[in-house]
């Protein structure tokens, strides 16, 4: 199928956003810190790297395995069939959304895309207020908040996360989407070349965390440690602080997450659509 002028716009704007990802630099600090990270994890013994990620990237396919499964899920599922039939009475089934248009499937992700962002937006809000029992709950709610935006991306442009090859792409785009921006583009270049055969089950490398991905969960803990601190503060003048702090941090990385799945399966979908130059 050849594409239509909007598509190609759309391409050529995430060709722009892609360049954007591979030229970002690494200033002396952000290499400072590399070379620190690089030098930590190397002197930790593969017997014991090893079954810690193997187990991290375990618990990541059993939370999402979970979450696909949850009633919640399944409506969702349901909320975007039948918005895709608005467009197209013809849609049954996940994949056939891929018929539309590309900016009617784009209408779909925005939508829940900036539902889950509201969803982060508020629960940053309440870990906001100190409580031991959100403060502590705050990174697994995150992780489950932002797998499940990723799903629910994959399935506004007909990808059905239910098999098992959507399933670990759908893993390795929440992974990429976490990462600091000076290593997205090569995290993009792995995705994209992961693409070159399609089909039911994954047949790729099935290692998804590294100690690169551990950034983002330390930032989380950073956030967590600092709305702690204020906490001990009496003075009531400091009590939105923490409230701004955790809403804030939440909405910026589900925003973060949703941005590059967003165009992730926006270059697959007109990759698959087909075109000719």
């Amino acid at each position: 199928m050849q594409w239509t002028q909007r598509d190609q716009a759309v391409w050529d704007q995430i060709q722009i956003w892609i360049e954007t990802l591979n030229e970002e630099k690494s200033n002396d600090f952000t290499n400072t810190y590399e070379k620190w990270m690089d030098h930590g994890f190397s002197i930790i013994p593969d017997h014991i790297k090893k079954p810690f990620f193997e187990k991290l990237d375990t618990w990541l396919f059993h939370l999402h395995s979970l979450i696909q499964s949850t009633q919640f899920q399944e409506d969702a599922r349901n909320r975007i069939l039948s918005t895709a039939r608005v467009f197209d009475d013809e849609v049954n089934t996940i994949p056939e959304i891929k018929n539309l248009t590309i900016d009617q499937v784009s209408y779909i992700a925005d939508q829940h895309s900036a539902r889950h962002r509201l969803y982060a937006f508020i629960q940053g809000g309440i870990t906001g207020t100190g409580k031991t029992i959100l403060l502590s709950s705050d990174f697994l709610v995150m992780i489950i908040l932002n797998l499940r935006a990723v799903q629910i991306i994959a399935m506004s442009y007909g990808y059905d996360i239910k098999t098992p090859y959507e399933m670990m792409i759908s893993l390795k785009v929440f992974h990429a989407a976490t990462l600091p921006k000076r290593l997205k583009g090569n995290a993009w270049g792995l995705l994209v070349h992961d693409l070159g055969e399609q089909q039911y089950f994954y047949d790729g490398t099935d290692q998804i965390t590294s100690y690169q991905s551990l950034e983002g969960p330390f930032k989380q803990l950073v956030k967590v440690y600092f709305i702690s601190l204020f906490q001990k503060e009496k003075d009531s003048k400091w009590t939105f602080i923490p409230l701004v702090v955790g809403a804030g941090a939440n909405y910026l990385f589900s925003r973060k997450v949703t941005d590059f799945a967003d165009k992730y399966y926006k270059f697959r979908y007109l990759q698959d659509k087909g075109w000719e130059k």
